[in-house]
C-alpha cells in the first residue's frame, strides 16, 4: 500500500514566497503554518490585520501580514499594486460560506462576491508575479447547483438561498481554475492553475451562517464527523508544492472526499464545462474590470 502524503512530506521551501488569503484562521492558518516551517517566506494576506498579527505570532518562521478584503475591489487593486518582487505559488484560500443575504463594497452577492469575483480580480492582478502555480480553494459543495446561472450570478431577482450561493460560488472557483489554465497554456505561459478542497474539516466558517440553528448543527459535527484544521489543510499544501497537472482538482482520500489524505479527486461535468467557464470569465471581467494580463502566444 502507498504512503500517505502528509505534511512531514512538504519538500524544503526555502527562498520561496506563498501568498495565502485568509490566512488567520482555519485551513489558511494550518497551512501557513506548515509552508513556513519549510522554510518558505508566507504573506498572510488578511482583512483584519489585528487578527492577523496575532495568527502569524503563533506562526515559527518567515511571516508578513498584509491588509486585504476580497469583499471590496478596492482593498483588491491596493494590494496589488503595493505588491513588489516574486510570489512563488497564491494560495485563494478565504472565503465565507453560507452567510445571511448581503452585499459586499461593489454590490455583489456576498458569497459570490467574495469567493469568486474578488480572487478573481486579485489574481489577475497578481499573475504578472506568480512563478509557479495559482491554487484555489473549492469545496464538494461544487456540486450542489444543478446549472450556473450566470444572467443572475448575484440574485438579484432569484429568491436568495445560501447554500445554493455558496455551491454556486465554489462551482465558479473550480471553473474559474479551468479557465485560468487554458488561457495560461494558450498564453505560453507556465505558471499552473489547479484547485483543492479541504473535506469536511472543523472551521470558524461553521459558526458564521448567521442561524443559531445551522450553527449549532455544524458544531455537532464539527465535534463528532469533521477532521483537523491540520488534514483538512493537507490537500491545500499538496496542490502548492507537488507536481500535478494543470487544472488538477485534490481533495481527501476517504468517503466521499470527506476526510483523509490528498489525492488528485474529481469534479462534477458542470464543473468541466469548458463553454462555461468561459462565459463565466468574461463576466467576471466585465463586473470586475480587471482582465488575463497576458497576451496569447504567437503561433
Amino acid at each position: 500500500m502507498a504512503q500517505k502524503w502528509t505534511a512531514a512530506d512538504l519538500p524544503g521551501l526555502d527562498g520561496r514566497t506563498f501568498v495565502v488569503t485568509g490566512a488567520n484562521s482555519g485551513i489558511g492558518l494550518a497551512a501557513s503554518r506548515a509552508l513556513a516551517r519549510a522554510g518558505a517566506r508566507v504573506v498572510l494576506a488578511v482583512r483584519d490585520t489585528e487578527r492577523g498579527d496575532a495568527a502569524a505570532a503563533g506562526i515559527e518562521g518567515d511571516t508578513e501580514v498584509r491588509r486585504l478584503d476580497l469583499a471590496d475591489l478596492a482593498s483588491v487593486r491596493e494590494f496589488a499594486e503595493a505588491w513588489e518582487g516574486p510570489i512563488d505559488v497564491l494560495v485563494n484560500n478565504a472565503g465565507v460560506m453560507a452567510v445571511p443575504e448581503g452585499r459586499t463594497k461593489d454590490g455583489f452577492e456576498m458569497q459570490i462576491g467574495t469567493n469568486h469575483l474578488g480572487p478573481f480580480a486579485l489574481t489577475n492582478l497578481l499573475l504578472p508575479h506568480v512563478g509557479d502555480r495559482v491554487v484555489t480553494i473549492a469545496s464538494g459543495a461544487h456540486r450542489t447547483p444543478r446549472s450556473l446561472d450566470l444572467d443572475d450570478l448575484n440574485w438579484q431577482r432569484r429568491s436568495y438561498q445560501r447554500w445554493q450561493a455558496y455551491g454556486q460560488s465554489k462551482l465558479s472557483n473550480l471553473l474559474f481554475t479551468l479557465e485560468l489554465q487554458r488561457r495560461l497554456v494558450e498564453s505560453g505561459s507556465e505558471l499552473r492553475a489547479v484547485a483543492a478542497h479541504p473535506g469536511y474539516a472543523a472551521t470558524n466558517l461553521q459558526s458564521r451562517t448567521g442561524n443559531w440553528l445551522q450553527n449549532a448543527v455544524m458544531w455537532v459535527g464539527n465535534k463528532v464527523i469533521a477532521q483537523s484544521e491540520e488534514m483538512g489543510a493537507l490537500p491545500t499544501l499538496y496542490a502548492a508544492t507537488q507536481d500535478i497537472p494543470g487544472a488538477a482538482y485534490v481533495g481527501p482520500d476517504g468517503f466521499q472526499e470527506g476526510r483523509g489524505h490528498p489525492k488528485l479527486v474529481g469534479r462534477s461535468s458542470l464543473a468541466s464545462d469548458e463553454e462555461s467557464a468561459r462565459r463565466l470569465w468574461e463576466l467576471s471581467e466585465e463586473l470586475t474590470g480587471v482582465s488575463f494580463p497576458f497576451a496569447p502566444a504567437a503561433t
